[in-house]
């Protein structure tokens, strides 16, 4: 009978035929209690499906990553048996499991409301009292059709039909509740726990497809325990307070309409820190060896057919066609432009690296649905860099941009970086062999740096493998900013050269180089990190004098005067207001340093100074607090 093998190496006999739970029960009682599933031979199991013969096996349990999936979308069916108990006439699609929750669409009439989430949810939760026992089914495809449509599933037997014949259908059930699912599933409700939350509705076209009917999604968020949620939904209501829409508008930065979807409106304020971060970048580059060009935003397309860009990502891109039959598009990305730069003239391989950075502006066409804010746009700006590199260069360029991007992370308040190893996706350009030696250079600089990483596997460029660089926040979430991909397709494709020390023509390796991304979405995520109090340095209004009598006008005035001669951005605010006011009007406007000036500060030739988030006021001589200021941003602390 079967000798189950576990992770440690160690075997255990079983006399009989054997499952999961048994397996986990044998082994420790409290792992039976959080098993969820098995990890047989590299597939996920029910924990009651049977073994019969000799494998490796894993017990997944529920806090484990995959076991948070597997809750998820446990809830999900959990979820689609209390609506169709409550509503018997709504018919269910899909519900999976997504990053910290899930969703599930229906088709009904009549919208779902607030109200409705909070019956549905407590259906839930009597569900999961019932502890119904979870079977898995095999069924014959067409047989499963005919009984979903018979019960009036009509979209259920549709994803049905669209199965192969002859391919094993699996259902799972659930009191009265049977769903079409490859599995596995807990072995019954109760498992599930009531750590779970409905938190809202949507529209959602079935399949995707806008030309389809739109259904009603309602998502939902789940975990292993009341803990894991609790700290999840305060991180949602910090989020919501975050926001960097509602903060864009409070300090006054930017804004969208309807008749430029996915593109920003910048305002002074908001163009001015968007200027800062360019500034900065700008000098990080020129340190580092970078030369700063500009390439034209709209190309002809037969470049971009050339690179590779316009099998893979054609329908994302922006075309037009003039008056004289030419067909152009206008570009998602810069790096077609930059081997055009570097194709003039002769090139010898004792000019490589050649690093070329460009602020280029980028537009890719991204569904209405999918637009966020400055997360996701249409119209966007790049801080892209190419770097042009001999083979033998490979490692010790990538070395030396993951410890600047690293740097720069660290100067903007982001010390939790973590990087992802993305490798081939299915759709790509160039052989395996090239891509066998991409992988393997990147590899070998992530292992020489010393840097630590995980696996993404699937994930890369259609023309070369990448690292990701996440930032994690102040808040606990993870945003992907900063790329560097190995291309040794593109370059060849492009008919880009250099003189070898042999004195024959070699394609160059390209490096893909980001660091913000795109310098909107990396805006917005500076704006939540920080909560609208952005370092000193950045602040698009560093400081704002304040006065408390109009006797201090001119003294104000000229405060101000000579804080912009020392390079600061400073205003005054002279309006005949009460100065608790003006103190609390700038503070939500998230101005970092305010100076109240009076007649006592007159005659003292001093400032009242009051930093964002603080109630206790610094009385400092005037040059001493401009002097305490321009340190403090030129440090950029």
């Amino acid at each position: 009978m079967p000798n189950i093998t576990l992770p440690d190496g160690s075997v255990r006999n079983y006399d009989t035929v054997t499952n999961g739970g048994e397996i986990a029960a044998s082994i420790g009682k409290s792992l039976a209690r959080d098993a969820v599933a098995l990890r047989v031979n590299g597939d996920l199991y029910d924990l009651t499906r049977d073994i019969d013969q000799d494998v490796d096996v894993e017990i997944i349990t529920r806090d484990s990553d995959d076991g948070l999936e597997l809750l998820r979308h446990d809830a999900a069916h959990v979820l689609a048996e209390a609506v169709k108990e409550l509503w018997p006439d709504t018919q269910v699609t899909i519900g999976p499991a997504i990053e910290n929750g899930f969703y599930y669409d229906f088709a009904r009439a009549e919208p779902f409301t607030d109200d409705d989430l909070a019956i549905i949810e407590k259906r839930m939760q009597e569900i999961v009292d019932r502890d119904e026992e979870i079977i898995r089914e095999e069924w014959d495809r067409d047989e499963a059709v005919e009984f979903f449509r018979n019960a009036g599933e009509e979209y259920k037997a549709e994803i049905i039909a669209g199965i192969p014949p002859g391919e094993p259908i699996t259902l799972y059930r659930q009191g009265d509740f049977i769903d079409l699912c490859r599995g596995p599933h807990l072995p019954s409700t109760g498992k599930l726990g009531k750590a779970f939350k409905l938190t809202h509705v949507s529209g959602a076209y079935w399949r995707g497809d806008s030309s389809n009917e739109m259904l009603q999604r309602v998502y939902g968020t789940a975990w292993a325990d009341r803990k894991q949620l609790q700290k999840y939904l305060h991180m949602l209501e910090e989020a919501e307070k975050r926001d960097h829409r509602r903060l864009g508008r409070i300090m006054d930065l930017f804004h969208f309409q309807e008749e430029a979807p996915g593109a920003v409106f910048w305002h002074p304020k908001g163009w001015s820190l968007f200027q800062s971060l360019v500034a900065y970048m700008r000098e990080q580059q020129d340190r580092a060896g970078y030369r700063e060009i500009n390439t034209p935003e709209l190309m002809d397309q037969s470049l971009w057919k050339a690179s590779g860009h316009w099998d893979a990502f054609g329908e994302n891109m922006y075309t037009t066609e003039t008056v004289d039959g030419r067909h152009y598009a206008i570009k998602p990305m810069n790096c077609p432009g930059h081997v055009q730069v570097f194709k003039q003239g002769i090139t010898s391989y004792r000019d490589l690296p050649y690093r070329l950075a460009e602020f280029g502006k980028c537009h890719r066409y991204e569904p209405s649905g999918a637009l966020h804010g400055m997360m996701r746009v249409r119209a966007f700006n790049q801080d892209d860099a190419h770097i042009f590199v001999t083979p033998e260069q490979i490692t010790d360029e990538s070395i030396a941009v993951c410890k600047l991007l690293l740097e720069i992370y660290n100067a903007f308040g982001f010390d939790d970086v973590r990087i992802k190893f993305a490798d081939r996706p299915e759709v790509r350009v160039g052989e395996d062999s090239v891509w066998d030696q991409a992988e393997a250079a990147l590899l070998k600089a992530l292992e020489v740096a010393g840097l630590d990483y995980t696996h993404n596997p699937g994930e890369g460029a259609f023309y070369g493998p990448k690292l990701e660089f996440v930032l994690r926040d102040a808040i606990g979430r993870d945003w992907q900013c900063g790329t560097l991909q190995v291309d040794l397709n593109m370059p060849g494709r492009l008919g880009a050269t250099y003189i070898g020390e042999d004195g024959g023509k070699h394609h160059p390796v390209m490096l893909h180089r980001a660091i913000f991304g795109s310098l909107e979405r990396f805006i917005g995520i500076l704006i939540e990190h920080h909560a609208g109090n952005l370092p000193l340095w950045l602040a698009p209004t560093q400081v704002q004098v304040l006065t408390i009598t109009s006797d201090a006008d001119d003294y104000a005035q000229s405060l101000v005067a000579e804080l912009r001669a020392a390079g600061l951005r400073a205003e005054a605010d002279l309006r005949n207001e009460k100065i608790n006011y003006k103190v609390r009007e700038h503070s939500v406007a998230k101005v970092p340093v305010l100076l109240a000036v009076g007649q006592r500060e007159v005659d003292e030739n001093t400032v009242a100074m009051r930093r964002l988030g603080s109630r206790q006021q610094q009385f400092l001589a005037r040059d001493e607090a401009l002097a305490q200021l321009t340190e403090e941003v030129r440090q950029r602390r």
